[in-house]
C-alpha cells in the first residue's frame, strides 16, 4: 500500500512538471513567433515633414554638456542635414562657460547635469551638488541666454519628477512629486524655468522616461548584461514607458524647427514589457534563455523585500509609463520601433 502511494505521489509530480514543461515551451514558441512576426513587419518608419528643409531657417545651437551621452547624440543627429544646424558645445565643468558669448545661438540645448544617482548611499554634501548642478547652474545659463537675446532654450528634465507619485501610469493630470533629492533638484529647475518662458524667450521643457540606446548608461545596459547570461527568465506583465536615443534626437530637432515652448513628454510608440525586452535582447545576441510563464507571485514578493532588491524588483518588473496620448506631437518623430532600436543599440545595423 505504502509502494502504490508512493508511486501516485510520484505519478503526480511527474505529470505537474510535464504540464508545466509543456506550458514553457509553448510559452517560450507563441512569444519567439509573435517577436519574430513584429520583427519582420517592422518596416523602417517614414518621417514625413509638415515642413521641407528649405523652409526652415538656419539655426545656430550651443549644446551646454560637452561630451555627454545625449548632447553628442543630438549634434550627430543634426549633423547629417548638412549646413542647415551650426552646432558648438560648452563644457560646463568650470567657469569659463560664464565668458562665453551667447548672442550669437538661436538655441541652447542644456543637457549638463548630474543623473544616475545611488540614493541610498550619497553624503549631503553630494546632495547638495545635485542642487548646484541640476537647479541652480540650469536656472543660472538660462538667464543668460535670455539676457542675451537666445530665442529658445530646451531643458533636459526627467520623468525622474514623478517618482515620489502613487500613479504607474502617468496622465496630465499627474502633480509631479519627486521622491528624493534628485528628482527634486530636476524638479526645481523645471518650474523656475517655466517662469522664464515669453514670446522672445520659448522654453521647453522635456521630461523624458529612461533614455537608451547604443554605449548608454543606467539601467538599460544592465538589463542587457542579464538577458545574455541569464538561463531563465521570468514571463511579467508591466507596462514601462522608454525612449530609444535616435527618437529622442528627432524630437528635439522638431522643438528646435518648429520654435516650440512648453512641456513635452517624447517617448516610443509602444510600451516596453520587461520579458519583451530581455528576450528581444537575448535573440539578438544568440543567447538562449527560457522564458517561465506563472511567476508574478515571485517577482510581487521580490518587490517586498526592503532594501536594494525590492527596490530593483520593482524598478525591474512594476509599472511606470506616461499614458501614451501625453507623448503624441503634430509630426512622427519615432524613426525606430521598440524592436528595431534593440537591434540598433546591441550593434545590429
Amino acid at each position: 500500500m505504502k509502494k502504490y502511494k508512493e508511486s501516485i505521489i510520484k505519478k503526480g509530480i511527474t505529470g505537474i512538471v510535464l504540464v508545466e514543461s509543456i506550458a514553457t515551451i509553448f510559452a517560450n514558441m507563441k512569444r519567439r513567433i509573435r517577436l519574430g512576426d513584429e520583427f519582420v513587419n517592422d518596416s523602417e518608419r517614414k518621417i514625413v515633414y509638415s515642413k521641407t528643409e528649405s523652409d526652415i531657417d538656419e539655426k545656430r545651437i550651443l549644446i551646454t554638456g560637452a561630451n555627454s551621452y545625449v548632447g553628442m547624440a543630438v549634434e550627430k543627429w543634426l549633423v547629417q542635414f548638412g549646413d542647415r544646424y551650426k552646432i558648438d558645445t560648452l563644457d560646463m565643468l568650470e567657469d569659463a562657460w560664464k565668458y562665453t558669448d551667447f548672442s550669437k545661438y538661436d538655441v541652447v540645448y542644456h543637457v549638463a547635469g548630474i543623473a544616475h544617482a545611488d540614493v541610498g548611499k550619497v553624503t549631503e554634501e553630494q546632495k547638495q551638488l545635485y542642487y548646484k548642478i541640476n537647479t541652480e547652474l540650469t536656472l543660472e545659463v538660462a538667464k543668460k541666454a535670455k539676457e542675451a537675446g537666445v530665442k529658445q532654450f530646451i531643458f533636459m528634465s526627467s520623468m525622474i519628477v514623478y517618482s515620489g507619485c502613487n500613479e504607474k501610469i502617468i496622465t496630465k493630470q499627474t502633480e509631479p512629486k519627486p521622491l528624493n533629492f534628485y528628482g527634486d533638484s530636476k524638479w526645481q529647475a523645471d518650474q523656475q524655468l517655466q517662469k522664464l518662458n515669453s514670446e522672445t524667450f520659448k522654453v521647453v521643457v522635456l521630461r523624458p522616461p529612461m533614455i537608451y540606446g547604443k554605449d548608454s548608461k543606467g539601467n538599460y545596459p544592465e538589463l542587457a548584461k542579464l538577458a545574455s547570461k541569464l538561463p531563465i527568465f521570468p514571463i511579467v506583465k508591466n507596462r514601462r514607458s522608454m525612449l530609444h536615443i535616435d527618437n529622442l534626437c528627432q524630437f528635439v530637432k522638431l522643438m528646435i524647427d518648429n520654435e516650440e515652448s512648453g512641456v513635452f513628454f517624447p517617448q516610443n510608440a509602444e510600451y516596453t514589457n520587461t520579458s519583451d525586452m530581455v528576450q528581444m535582447i537575448a535573440n539578438v545576441k544568440g543567447h538562449c534563455i527560457i522564458m517561465v510563464p506563472g511567476m508574478n507571485w515571485a517577482v510581487k514578493l521580490l518587490a517586498l523585500v526592503p532594501g536594494k532588491i525590492g527596490g530593483l524588483a520593482t524598478k525591474a518588473f512594476g509599472d511606470s509609463a506616461y499614458e501614451m496620448n501625453m507623448s503624441e506631437y503634430k509630426e512622427e518623430y519615432r524613426v525606430n520601433s521598440l524592436m528595431k532600436s534593440i537591434y540598433l543599440t546591441e550593434g545590429k545595423e
